[in-house]
C-alpha cells in the first residue's frame, strides 16, 4: 500500500472484488462526440452477484463487521439499490444473515419496479426485507433499521449495520482511494493518462473515495461527479464531508479544497431514479456504439454527463467513464424503456 494513503492497510478489509477491474477504449463513442478520446474503467465487472462499485465498498464495511464477529448484516437503500444486492450477496459469501430495508425513495412506481430487477435478486439471495415509507429521510430509515438491530441483539444475533445518513465514519469510501492507486497502475501499464474523469454521484462515497484517492496520490485530472440523487449544492457539502471522514480514518490531512469538488446536476432532473431523454439517448448511444449498458438511475445519467463535457472539450481531450454498474435496475424500469426502445430497434445503430 502507498504510504501516501496513511494507515489504509491497519483497517479491516474483506476481499470481495474482482480487481483490478479493465480500463478499455471507446473508440466509436469517442468518434461520434467530436473526437475526445474516450475511456471506461469497467466497475460494473467486480465479479460479486453482477458486479458494481458497491463491492469495493463492502470489503470494508464487512472487513469491520467481522472484526466485530458479526452475523448478521442490515442495510438500507432505495427499492432498486445495487447496494442493497451486493450487501445481500457479501452476507451469503460470510456465511451471515442479511436484513434489507427498502426506502419509497421513487415516486409513480409499478408493480415491475417493485418486484424485478435488483428486488428480484434481493429475494433469490435470501436476504429478509422490511420496508420503509420515506425516501428522504435519511435519518429515520437509520433509526428504524437500528430499531431492527436492537430487536435482532434479544434474540442472540450479532448485527453489524450499515448507515445510510451521512456523519458516520466514510468506510465504503475507502475502496475507491484503493481503486485510485489502482487506476493510476493501469495508466502507467498502458501508456495513457487523462484529463477528466466523469462518475455518478449519489451517496458520494464512490465520488468522495476516488477524489481523495487521486489528489492523495499527486494526479491532477479534473473529476466530475454527475449528481444523480441530490442537486450539486447539497452534493457538495456530501462530498466536502465524506473528505474529511476519510482523512481522519487514515490519520492524513485532506488534500482537498472545495475547488476540486466538482458537480454537475444538469442530467439530475426530474430526481433520482426517474429517467429523462438525455438518459435514453446515453442508454442508446452507449449501447450501440460500444455495446455498453448503463442503468437509467446511475451510470445512464453520468453517460449523459460524460458525453456532454466531452462535446464541450472536443479533440484532444482524453476522458474517463467510472462504469459503476447497476445493470439490474434496467429491468425494474422495463415498462418506461421498452416503450422507448420499440419504437427505435432493428437497426442496431443509435438515433442520435
Amino acid at each position: 500500500m502507498d504510504d501516501r494513503l496513511g494507515r489504509m492497510s491497519a483497517l479491516p478489509r474483506l476481499k470481495l472484488a474482482h480487481t483490478p477491474t479493465p480500463l478499455e477504449a471507446m473508440p466509436n463513442l469517442s468518434e461520434r462526440v467530436a473526437g475526445a478520446e474516450l475511456f471506461v474503467k469497467r466497475d460494473d465487472c467486480t465479479g460479486l452477484a453482477m458486479g458494481g462499485n458497491k463491492v469495493r465498498q463492502l470489503e470494508f464495511y464487512l472487513g469491520q463487521a467481522r472484526a466485530e464477529q458479526a452475523d448478521t448484516v442490515l442495510i438500507t437503500g432505495a427499492v432498486q439499490s445495487n447496494f442493497v444486492r451486493l450487501a445481500a450477496a457479501a452476507a451469503c459469501k460470510m456465511g451471515m444473515a442479511c436484513h434489507i430495508q427498502l426506502e419509497e425513495r421513487v415516486p409513480e412506481t409499478d408493480v415491475v419496479y417493485h418486484n424485478s430487477g435488483n428486488v428480484l435478486l434481493d429475494r433469490i439471495l435470501g436476504a429478509t426485507v422490511h420496508h420503509y415509507p420515506e425516501g428522504e429521510d435519511e435519518s429515520g430509515a437509520d433509526r428504524r433499521i437500528q430499531e431492527i438491530a436492537t430487536d435482532l441483539r434479544r434474540q442472540g444475533r450479532r448485527p453489524y449495520v450499515i448507515p445510510l445518513a451521512p456523519g458516520h465514519a466514510p468506510l465504503g469510501a475507502l475502496g475507491y482511494v484503493i481503486a485510485a492507486q489502482e487506476l493510476l497502475t493501469q495508466f502507467d501499464h498502458l501508456g495513457v493518462d487523462f484529463d477528466h474523469v466523469v462518475v455518478a454521484s449519489g451517496s458520494g462515497y464512490t465520488h468522495a473515495g476516488l477524489l481523495f484517492g487521486l489528489k492523495a496520490l499527486g494526479h491532477t485530472a479534473k473529476l466530475t461527479g454527475i449528481c444523480v440523487r441530490r442537486d450539486a449544492a447539497a452534493q457538495r457539502a456530501r462530498i466536502r464531508g465524506h473528505c474529511a471522514g476519510i482523512a481522519e480514518l487514515l490519520d492524513l490531512t485532506s488534500p482537498i479544497t472545495d475547488s476540486d469538488i466538482n458537480l454537475d446536476d444538469d442530467f439530475l432532473a426530474p430526481g433520482y431514479g426517474r429517467i429523462n431523454q438525455a438518459t435514453l439517448e446515453a442508454m442508446e448511444l452507449a449501447a450501440r456504439l460500444e455495446g455498453l449498458i448503463v442503468d437509467p438511475t446511475y451510470t445512464a445519467k453520468a453517460m449523459a454527463g460524460l458525453i456532454h463535457h466531452a462535446r464541450q472539450q472536443g479533440a484532444g481531450c482524453r476522458m474517463l467513464f467510472v462504469h459503476t454498474g447497476g445493470q439490474p435496475g434496467v429491468f425494474g424500469s422495463e415498462p418506461k424503456l421498452t416503450e422507448h426502445f420499440a419504437k427505435n430497434s432493428g437497426s442496431g445503430m443509435p438515433s442520435g
